[in-house]
């Protein structure tokens, strides 16, 4: 009997992961996305360019919601072009104030030629320690096999392809559909 307490199954899906390295910027993610125990679609594009390809951008979370904060970034990427640490703070400032957006549930990772950010619904805008973040489901996984293999000669989109793979193997609401982008410092 099922416990009509309980919140229905949501949309659950992602791994989206960054690699800082040899003056590169990678930004990966899978397509899965899944509804309770369903996969709902496989070859979503959570990872795109913004700002007119000066800013790359993943997230995880709930796609509606992902796509408000993408726009919002968007806007603050206007309002304050070439500074992305400045924009995210603004945007993170919002994301905790404001009535519509504190509901949002997602996470992104956000990169420019300087710069990589990871940013959250709580008020976190963090430059991630050693240049490697991951999120979503699998970002943990996808995070551990980035840092075992930094110290390796593979170049930063080598180490989110292999992560990537090595999370897709794991993680039940991870695939191996990526999408991958990156930006030269």
């Amino acid at each position: 009997m099922q416990n009509d307490t309980q919140p229905s199954p949501g949309w659950h899906a992602t791994t989206i992961l960054m690699v800082k390295k040899g003056g590169k910027t990678v930004i990966g993610g899978d397509g899965q996305v899944s509804l309770g125990q369903t996969i709902i679609k496989g070859n979503a594009k959570k990872v795109r360019r913004l700002a007119k390809g000066e800013v790359i951008a993943g997230f995880a979370g709930a796609t509606a919601d992902a796509f408000t904060l993408f726009e919002r970034l968007e806007a603050k990427l206007e309002q304050y072009p070439g500074q992305l640490m400045r924009a995210c703070v603004e945007l993170a400032k919002d994301w905790r104030t404001d009535r519509y957006l504190r509901r949002l549930e997602a996470m992104m990772l956000v990169a420019d030629r300087n710069t990589g950010l990871v940013l959250s619904g709580t008020g976190d805008v963090l430059e991630p320690e050693g240049g490697i973040m991951g999120i979503g489901s699998g970002g943990m996984y996808a995070l551990a096999a980035a840092r075992a293999l930094a110290d390796t000669d593979f170049g930063a989109e080598e180490i989110v392809r292999r992560s990537m793979a090595i999370a897709g193997d794991i993680c039940v609401y991870t695939n191996h559909s990526l999408v991958i982008e990156s930006i030269e410092s």
